[in-house]
């Protein structure tokens, strides 16, 4: 498969999703260009950086739906994988590793150009807004008529607000927005519109506005609407003053980003989980090591002879197998509180926190074994897996990750010496 398949296949795969300011052809020979870069950083060729570049290429290119994000992860992580691997014979595991980092990068800069193409469209709304009321006030009657158009025609949220509190107008995205009747607004107390969760916060910020210490203020909060969904509203409001520096009233922008708040929770989540079996990967579980509350007890597996399910039955019947592992470690970490993560190829690791002692964490290390001791049945196949697990507790919050990491990577390796070798094989 080459860059010309990949670009085909990756616009397939994006076609409907968005309208795009560029032709069909255009897209192919960008997304072309942004494969070349991608499949370079999943090889080791080039920086991560890549995968970040090429998603802020696609925003730029009006790529800004939330299945943009998945529907690009799911080429990096599969056909791309298999462009880097069929051709060049690299080993699987490493290439799919190095293409997670390279998804969890392009999704960062998704998000975070996504983020700036917001912010720059709210304002420039306010920047329209306030001009249009500042004019108002000079030339009431050569620009009333232009304020009410930006006022009622904007796709953002605009409302004002008198001195007091209580609000003069909304118009209808932001009525929208909040779930309420346009008509029913005006005259309402600020507070019934902020929510009660930033109501205090929103308070001390007004307070401050009225009391000339600032003209601006921004914040993020939830509304909860009257059919019981929930918005994230990202509210912008500024003082209009008279020509003697009074305070006439205050008016707010705001913008809907409860779409961009739902998809930035779940690349958060992408970045932070094995995508092939849902567990936490490296990044989140070394984030939990660090502040894990003591004592501590690690538990680190290595799965035995896990090479010979994949040179058998192959990559697909061993990403199957080990997802049923994963599952199976989860189950038994659980309800010890424990959290389970797999490291890299069939490397695991689970953390026990306020872990009880050498003995309990001997418990936990018995029953993953025990865990694993029933065949896996994967696509037709009875498959024995076994594990070599390492053991290390700690009393004292771990300061030095890596020699903790050390220590119990070679009490894995002595249990796997000290024991008779077993490698996963075929009932």
């Amino acid at each position: 498969m080459g860059l010309r398949e990949l670009a085909l296949r990756w616009a397939d795969a994006l076609d409907g999703v968005v309208a795009p300011t560029l032709t069909r052809t255009e897209t192919e020979a960008m997304l072309a260009d942004l494969a070349e870069l991608l499949v370079a950083a999943i090889r080791g060729d080039a920086d991560l950086r890549n995968a970040h570049d090429a998603a802020v290429v696609l925003v730029a290119a009006n790529y800004r739906d939330s299945l943009v994000v998945s529907r690009s992860i799911a080429v990096i992580c599969h056909d791309m994988v298999e462009e880097v691997c069929t051709p060049d014979g690299l080993d699987y595991d490493q290439v799919r590793d190095r293409a997670v980092a390279v998804a969890a990068e392009f999704a960062a800069g998704c998000t975070g150009a996504l983020r700036a193409a917001a912010l720059v469209e709210q304002e420039a709304t306010l920047g329209a807004a306030l001009a249009a009321a500042r004019d108002a006030e000079v030339r009431r009657q050569l620009s009333e008529a232009r304020f009410e158009a930006v006022f009622a025609g904007a796709s953002v949220g605009i409302g004002t607000v008198d001195v007091s509190g209580h609000v003069l107008a909304v118009n209808a995205a932001f009525a929208e927005m909040l779930g309420l009747p346009q008509q029913h607004m005006p005259g309402r107390p600020v507070a019934d519109l902020l929510g009660p969760a930033n109501i205090g916060h929103a308070y001390g910020q007004f307070r401050r506005m009225l009391a000339g210490e600032t003209d601006r203020f921004r914040l993020e909060t939830p509304h909860v609407r009257p059919d019981g969904g929930l918005a994230h509203i990202d509210l912008s409001m500024s003082a209009v003053r008279d020509a003697e520096g009074r305070i006439q009233f205050l008016i707010g922008v705001a913008v809907d980003v409860t779409e961009r708040k739902q998809l930035a929770d779940r690349l958060w989540h992408d970045a932070h989980h094995d995508d092939l079996t849902g567990l936490p990967n490296r990044l989140l579980f070394f984030d939990r090591l660090a502040g894990a509350v003591p004592p501590i007890g690690l538990c680190y597996l290595d799965l035995d002879g896990f090479k010979a399910v994949n040179d058998e039955w192959g990559h697909t019947v061993g990403d199957r197998v080990l997802h049923e592992v994963a599952q199976r470690l989860r189950a038994a970490a659980e309800p010890r509180a424990g959290l389970a993560a797999r490291i890299g190829g069939d490397e695991f690791i689970v953390l026990i926190e306020r872990c009880a002692g050498e003995p309990q964490l001997a418990a936990v290390a018995n029953e993953l074994r025990a865990a694993l001791a029933t065949p896996l049945r994967v696509a037709g196949h009875p498959v024995h897996v076994g594990a070599s697990v390492g053991t290390v507790y700690v009393v004292d919050r771990p300061r030095a990750v890596d020699a903790l990491m050390h220590a119990v990577d070679t009490a894995m390796y002595r249990d796997k010496a000290g024991r008779s070798p077993r490698g996963p094989h075929s009932a």
